[in-house]
């Protein structure tokens, strides 16, 4: 009976398809999701589908010159639900996917490959202008703001002769207001940095020993609570940023999961302490955050710190023989997921028992 009490997670459906898979979204508002990767040829594709009575249908194929690596509807706003995707050629494009042939916005946003990209203030989530951050080999962190054309409104990169890392990973936090906004980017060589657009300063940063694949705070639009950093070698890391210490940073927790690579980490949008990590083996586990009775506590010389809770594994689950590459939770449908991964399949996946947490 117990094994049932807890969520279970199904493979509702499960496409094969003739390209390399990178990334996944649900278009806002609709059953309909985007995938996007590239052709054996090396050009780039985004595919629409729509879920109808438990089978997927093609709308839409869309032919790129270049290879998509990202994309994200979070900078857009539902009325328009324009994509906006990073390819391996540093450009950022944004697509109205009504009439794709030409992008409403193009930028050379980098020099390399744009391994990363998330978006904020679209979708009446979070204050502020509507702006999207790309991540790049070349080592540099961008926030783009669509209205103004050609350059970005923020640029963290190393100073001249600094080595540049690989930058595999972005997201936005602590947009509460219009005036508040960071950006979490993590690194190849395993740097988290917490960069603090108002200030245009760097807020902080850690080493977390391995490659930093993905990192997700719990949510954008609120006062940062919590982020998670998931790494090579199946670990990864949950920070809690209500209390930041001036010497010991903010408290965290190690977690070791998947056996292999943690690919990616999403948070449950319609409940923070919900997030599933994606790992290396085709594996999906499901995670809640437990508080502790107190979130900080006063130290011998008066300075607050934070406190860690724990957490515990609801699920865990095989989907695929190879790495999970993308998981996008549907913002509309609790428990329903569509997911990507490198034996070229799509799978729209149900969560059950959310509603119990």
């Amino acid at each position: 009976m117990d094994k049932l009490s807890k969520p279970q997670i199904i493979c509702h459906i499960e496409k094969s398809v003739d390209y390399s898979l990178f990334d996944a979204k649900w278009i806002p508002c609709s059953a309909k999701f985007v995938v996007m990767g590239s052709r054996p040829r090396g050009t780039g594709i985004i595919q629409i589908y729509e879920v109808s009575s438990g089978e997927l249908k093609l709308v839409k194929n869309i032919e790129r010159s270049n290879q998509i690596k990202c994309g994200t509807f979070k900078a857009s706003s539902l009325r328009d639900r324009y994509l906006a995707t990073g390819d391996f050629k540093g450009k950022l494009n944004i697509y109205n996917l009504e009439d794709p042939s030409i992008p409403v916005y193009s930028v050379k946003a980098h020099t390399q490959i744009i391994n990363a990209i998330d978006g904020i203030a679209g979708a009446s989530i979070g204050y502020g202008a509507p702006e999207l951050v790309t991540g790049s080999r070349d080592g540099s962190v961008k926030v783009w703001d669509p209205r103004q054309k050609n350059r970005p409104v923020a640029v963290m990169e190393p100073k001249e002769g600094e080595s540049r890392r690989d930058c595999w990973s972005v997201g936005f936090g602590n947009s509460y207001n219009s005036e508040e906004r960071v950006v979490a980017a993590g690194y190849d060589n395993g740097d988290v940095k917490m960069f603090d657009l108002k200030a245009m300063s760097l807020r902080w940063e850690s080493n977390l020993k391995n490659g930093v694949c993905g990192l997700e705070f719990d949510r954008k639009d609120i006062p940062m609570n919590k982020l998670v950093a998931t790494t090579l070698e199946s670990k990864f890391y949950l920070f809690d940023l209500k209390t930041q210490h001036p010497k010991k940073g903010f408290a965290y927790l190690v977690e070791k999961a998947h056996k292999s690579t943690v690919w990616l980490v999403k948070h449950l949008p319609q409940n923070r302490e919900l997030f599933a990590t994606c790992g290396g083996g085709g594996t999906i586990c499901l995670w809640k955050y437990n508080y502790p009775e107190k979130r900080k506590v006063t130290d011998a010389d008066g300075i607050e710190q934070g406190i860690m809770g724990n957490i515990s594994l609801l699920q865990n689950c095989t989907l695929s023989s190879q790495p999970i590459s993308s998981l996008d939770w549907s913002p509309d449908k609790q428990g329903l997921a569509i997911c990507t991964s490198f034996d070229q399949c799509l799978r729209v996946i149900i969560t059950t028992k959310l509603n119990t947490y």
